[in-house]
């Protein structure tokens, strides 16, 4: 029997963090299936140089940016107002915007919130409000870009690996909260990524990419693709990759 898949040609897809790293490969992956996207950032250069790099590209595609923060109640108010203006509704969430951080002890008081603020509370709140538009229009999908982390528990990752928990647990028990609602909720873990996360040169990670120690960002996008385009049936709730000599600690 043949399984059709999801075409992603003219899918209505709001992908948060689309300007650096694992966003940006998607945000390119996305565009050359002809897909209809919306992305944001909080810095008008890195937003306009991913879009262009984007169309650049090829495929059938529109592309929008905004600048606003998803760490912030009126920054989700923002990109979902342009979301209704400018796609018409949603069919996909792609949530990828993510910081990093230090050991909690290590950071000032309001840095560590911040970044609660914007790897957790802000994936909480546009799935939110991306269900709301789902649920009356009869469907739709939810992933959710999380992290290995929530299983290695490295020294020094404390608080990036609470919110990324944070994901895995929302994820996984929101799946069963709104099954009803023909709404898919997907997650993927990626282990160590060559993006500007890492804490170290170019070179370093060009020589850790080659050693296999280090993803690609493309990789990622590649499986954030995979996922997006299982038929209608297929929910992949939890896809784990990473290179294949990952640090574990």
């Amino acid at each position: 029997m043949a399984i059709e898949h999801t075409k992603l040609a003219g899918k209505r897809i709001l992908l948060t963090g689309g300007t650096t790293g694992i966003g940006r490969a998607t945000l390119e992956r996305l565009a050359a299936e002809g897909a209809r996207v919306l992305t944001f950032g909080r810095h008008q250069e890195a937003l306009d140089e991913a879009l262009s790099g984007a169309r650049e590209g090829g495929g059938d595609s529109e592309l929008f940016g905004v600048i606003a923060d998803s760490a912030t109640e009126d920054g989700i108010e923002q990109v979902f107002a342009a979301v209704d203006e400018k796609l018409g509704g949603i069919d996909m969430l792609v949530a990828c915007a993510a910081l990093g951080a230090q050991p909690i002890h290590e950071m000032a008081d309001d840095d560590w919130r911040y970044v609660i603020e914007t790897n957790l509370v802000g994936y909480l709140a546009c799935a939110r409000a991306a269900i709301k538009r789902m649920e009356q229009q009869g469907g739709g999908h939810l992933l959710f870009v999380g992290s290995i982390s929530t299983e290695i528990k490295a020294e020094g990752e404390s608080v990036y690996a609470a919110t990324k928990a944070g994901i895995q647990a929302f994820a996984e028990t929101l799946r069963k909260e709104i099954a009803d609602k023909n709404i898919k909720v997907s997650v993927v873990q990626p282990g160590s990524v060559d993006t500007d996360m890492q804490e170290c040169s170019p070179e370093e990670k060009r020589e850790a990419v080659a050693n296999h120690e280090m993803l690609h960002a493309g990789e990622v996008a590649e499986a954030i693709l995979f996922i997006l385009t299982r038929s209608a049936a297929c929910d992949v709730v939890n896809l784990r990759i990473e290179p294949r000599i990952q640090k574990t600690s």
